[in-house]
């Protein structure tokens, strides 16, 4: 029997850098259309949604079960039918996914210049622990600048490293601190040293140039569906690049604020026609709810 890996472990890792996989994918229909209502779905509204995105039928399959093994869905059998439900852990996870993809850039944030260092050492050996350590961290918003130190310009990141730390058992080795910048050292240059702002920025671009005037415009709602799919799936590696700093920290006419204007301009101009896709995708496989409201 092939041993499960952590939900959150296989999860984030699923939104990794990279080419669009069929997890990927998978993950990106989860959050986006089935924790909204419910947190249910048929098996084959998930077949047809993946195949509209080109994958075949068979690898579809194995995803999905492969993300049964791994303990993001349960299975319940109705009639001949399988329906799947979205276990408590990747309810959790899947939210607090889409509260940082959505929150990215949204709104400026107003920063008082302080800045939340954290001390914890995690042994060479316990390489699992140290790399489950570095993503969680890194999703987080934090960055190393030297061995066991993590810096965050958010202090209000406090109790989301905590509970990191706690559920890694690792809380009790940690200690953290809340600082100003003294005389010693320039901040830019550490920020710059830290965090790869000219690659985050770049790939920034990239999303604007994909989905920006010369990009898609579905005639229909299986291309609505189509490109809303893509769109959230290229937009929620973000997060994992971008530790969203303050503005005072970022270089002018950062390309993020207008990536993420274009984000939720066209998230908002295909979802109901690609809700309006799905909904019938459901209603063919079984009885569906609708989603409520706008995010």
């Amino acid at each position: 029997m092939t041993e499960a890996v952590p939900t959150e472990q296989w999860a984030r890792r699923s939104q990794a850098l990279g080419v669009p996989s069929t997890r990927g994918y998978l993950l990106t229909l989860l959050g986006e259309f089935v924790l909204p209502v419910g947190g249910r779905v048929w098996t084959a509204a998930l077949l047809d949604a993946l195949g509209a995105l080109g994958v075949e039928e068979r690898t579809a399959r194995q995803a999905v079960w492969r993300s049964a093994e791994r303990g993001l869905l349960e299975s319940e059998r109705i009639g001949r039918r399988t329906r799947w439900a979205l276990s408590d852990p990747a309810r959790r996870l899947l939210t607090e996914g889409s509260r940082r993809i959505y929150s990215l850039h949204r709104e400026p944030r107003p920063w008082d210049g302080r800045w939340l260092l954290l001390y914890v050492s995690v042994p060479e050996s316990q390489r699992d622990l140290r790399h489950r350590m570095r993503t969680r961290l890194g999703w987080a918003g934090f960055a190393s600048i030297g061995s066991g130190t993590w810096v965050s310009p958010w202090v209000d990141r406090e109790h989301e490293a905590r509970e990191v730390l706690l559920d890694l058992g690792l809380a009790g080795a940690a200690r953290s601190f809340i600082a100003s910048p003294g005389g010693i050292g320039d901040v830019g240059e550490m920020v710059t040293s830290t965090w790869p702002l000219g690659e985050i920025g770049a790939a920034y671009d990239a999303f604007l140039d994909r989905f920006g005037p010369a990009g898609p415009a579905p005639q229909s709602n299986y291309e609505s569906f189509v490109n809303q799919v893509r769109l959230v799936h290229e937009w929620r590696r973000f997060p994992f690049l971008d530790p969203d700093l303050p503005g005072e920290l970022l270089p002018r006419d950062w390309s993020g604020y207008r990536a993420a204007e274009l984000f939720h301009r066209l998230h908002e101009q295909w979802r109901s026609a690609a809700w309006a896709w799905w909904t019938e995708r459901m209603e063919a496989s079984g009885p569906t709810v609708a989603p409520s409201g706008s995010r």
